[in-house]
């Protein structure tokens, strides 16, 4: 069967041509296979399923632990005239039977769901009712134990394939090692391997790793030498407003955003990043996911990230328009101890988990046995307040047990207030009839909003009160009575971080959490923080050759910008010429000491002398040699 996929892409999107993979990837998926797509972040991997969703008949599940982008993506495609749906923490079972029924009887195009959710017993019953024509699983590494997200639902995801046995898979990852790869397709029950992969290499990014104890001064000297919008990244929410007035102070429009920010206040932030008055915008690594601003020229690492992953993924937010970018990370000899300290309060004893678990079962007053699939409005600082923790010990606690599959965690997320009539319209009308004081009020709903007799819809109470001439707290207190009296179904706004248990409340000792998985997870965790100090530390290979080998990519030419490429080309050697040298000298030199004589004497007469004592000099300079003062002789310092 043919599709017209670039009339899809004109009609909804506005664009004429495909990236590039993207096309490919689309056509195979419609051709029925399993597919991996391997795009780097800002690579387009949405349209690879939101293209052949609307090109079959039927709808696209779409598998997403981001929360909050399933939000943004379900109200991006209804803007665009596509219906979509998310089910998420936050909306009570009604709305969700309710979105799970219109994907089932209705004309839905798109299903956005969590991993947690697509399991659950409520959509397991309905997805065979459906005609899903493509299974879609963003941010796919999470189903690979060897991933840096690993997620335990994921791995089920397998289990509802069989629900719809004749319907594609497509995974998604911007992140994934060659071992993930392999992972992510046996995890999925892939029929035949199929990869489709963009290279990550960036060409026009620089990457830099600068040592620097001032690192605020460094950071100002970046701001005003390199133009254009950039992302500082740090640690800790304390510090994002702390280094964005001390740019501010040194007149560089500045701001700063965390996800402790209410919704209001991050959406103002990022609208005004957008539109650049705010030029730098410094954050947690809660900034940057699903925004698309493609002419960002710098982004600053004042920490050190966790993983080769986390900082590839947020790297490679500069420079997507494909101009000079640069990705710069700041470090020290204290970050790296910092780097490790991190890596062991990441994972806080097996007691301690169990504890801390047993506390949250209380702290919710639930009985063993229950809460399964039910949501709790969740303070960390109460938490640990109450139970005397250690904060960053009890959050740490949390997320191995949301990794370990029995809870899942959500940030503050702005729920607006949300609408849907619970009878229908000639029902509605008895009652109007019968309940004159009410008829004025709810004309006012009618005319203000479509659709709430088919699903809930978003409702703002200050816009009906000024149609309808009253008061919010009235419009309030209206709604609520006509909720009370079943005419419709009321969901007040609310915006606070939520904790979801995924299974039962069990007792302590009932948790399965074994020594070899705890430790098996920490030497995975582990070997990703080595990597990322073998990163920061190197000082002889090129950047991005490091990061692209790390993702299993090898590639024979370095790319001649990053810090290390600059110091090279000081040398006025060719790469070539470079590599040619250091073949001959780093081997001889790690099995004995020798005189610089003694290496010319050895080096073949092909290649020049001249270039083997720059080459030298180079090494010296940057600590991979070493000189003995009492012999006068030269030794590798590795």
């Amino acid at each position: 069967m043919s599709y017209d996929l670039h009339s899809i892409l004109l009609k909804y999107w506005g664009f004429s041509a495909f990236r590039p993979l993207q096309e490919d990837i689309i056509r195979s998926v419609l051709e029925g296979h399993d597919t991996l797509a391997l795009l780097p972040t800002g690579g387009g991997k949405s349209l690879c399923y939101q293209v052949p969703g609307l090109a079959r008949e039927g709808l696209c599940i779409v598998v997403t632990p981001l929360v909050a982008l399933m939000k943004d993506q379900v109200q991006n495609l209804k803007d665009r005239g596509i219906k979509a749906v998310g089910v998420y923490y936050g909306l009570s079972k009604m709305e969700m039977d309710i979105a799970i029924d219109n994907c089932v009887y209705g004309d839905v195009k798109f299903l956005y769901l969590s991993p947690e959710r697509l399991t659950t017993e409520l959509l397991r019953a309905r997805i065979p009712k459906m005609k899903v024509n493509l299974l879609a699983v963003d941010e796919a590494h999470c189903i690979s134990q060897w991933g840096y997200d690993f997620r335990p639902p994921y791995l089920r995801i397998a289990e509802v394939r069989e629900l719809m046995p004749n319907t594609p898979v497509l995974a998604l990852t911007a992140t994934a090692t060659t071992q993930v790869v392999e992972d992510i397709q046996q995890k999925l029950d892939f029929s035949i391997p199929n990869v489709f992969q963009k290279s990550f290499e960036r060409k026009n990014l620089a990457y830099v790793v600068l040592e620097e104890e001032d690192k605020l001064n460094r950071l100002l000297r970046i701001c005003n030498k390199v133009g254009g919008p950039g992302i500082v990244y740090v640690r800790n929410r304390k510090k994002t407003r702390e280094m964005a007035l001390f740019l501010k102070k040194n007149n560089v429009s500045a701001d700063f955003y965390h996800a402790g920010l209410t919704t209001l206040e991050r959406d103002v932030k990022q609208n005004a990043w957008m539109k650049e008055k705010a030029r730098v915008m410094v954050s947690t690594n809660a900034f940057g996911m699903g925004i698309d601003k493609p002419n960002v020229r710098f982004v600053v690492h004042m920490d050190l990230p966790d993983s080769p992953e986390a900082y590839f993924q947020e790297a490679g937010r500069a420079g997507r328009d494909g101009k000079k970018s640069f990705a710069v990370l700041l470090c020290n000899k204290a970050d790296v101890i910092e780097l490790e300290r991190n890596h062991e309060r990441s994972y806080p004893p097996i007691e301690f988990i169990k504890k801390v678990y047993n506390s949250l079962g209380n702290y919710f007053q639930l009985a063993i046995g229950a809460g399964r699939d039910q949501t709790f409005p969740f303070s960390l600082s109460e938490f640990a307040e109450n139970y005397t923790y250690d904060p960053v010990l009890a959050f740490n606690a949390l997320k191995f047990l949301e990794r370990e599959g029995y809870i899942a965690m959500s940030d503050a997320l702005a729920n607006p207030s949300r609408v849907f009539f619970s009878i229908n319209k000639e029902e509605l009308y008895r009652f109007q009839v019968a309940t004159p004081a009410y008829d004025p009020f709810i004309k006012v709903l009618l005319r203000s909003y479509t659709g709430m007799f088919s699903e809930f819809v978003k409702v703002s109470e200050s816009d009906i009160a000024k149609r309808a001439g009253i008061t919010k707290d009235e419009a309030i207190k209206r709604l609520r009575w006509l909720r009370q009296v079943s005419i419709l179904q009321y969901e007040e706004q609310n915006e606070q971080a939520a904790i979801t248990f995924l299974e039962e409340r069990m007792q302590e000792h009932q948790l399965r959490i074994t020594p070899e998985v705890y430790h098996e997870r920490r030497e995975f965790s582990r070997e990703r923080m080595e990597a990322m100090k073998q990163y920061v530390l190197s000082s002889n290979k090129c950047r991005s050759m490091m990061l692209l080998a790390y993702f299993g990519e090898e590639i024979s030419h370095r790319c001649g910008q990053c810090d290390v490429c600059l110091e090279r080309n000081k040398a006025d050697v060719s790469a070539y010429e470079f590599d040619m040298v250091l073949k001959e000298v780093k081997p001889l030199l790690q099995g004995k000491p020798m005189s610089t004589k003694e290496l010319l004497n050895i080096i073949p007469s092909t290649i020049s002398e001249g270039k083997v004592l720059k080459v030298l000099q180079w090494l010296i300079d940057n600590g991979k040699v070493e000189t003995l003062e009492e012999e006068g002789k030269l030794r590798w310092a590795d």
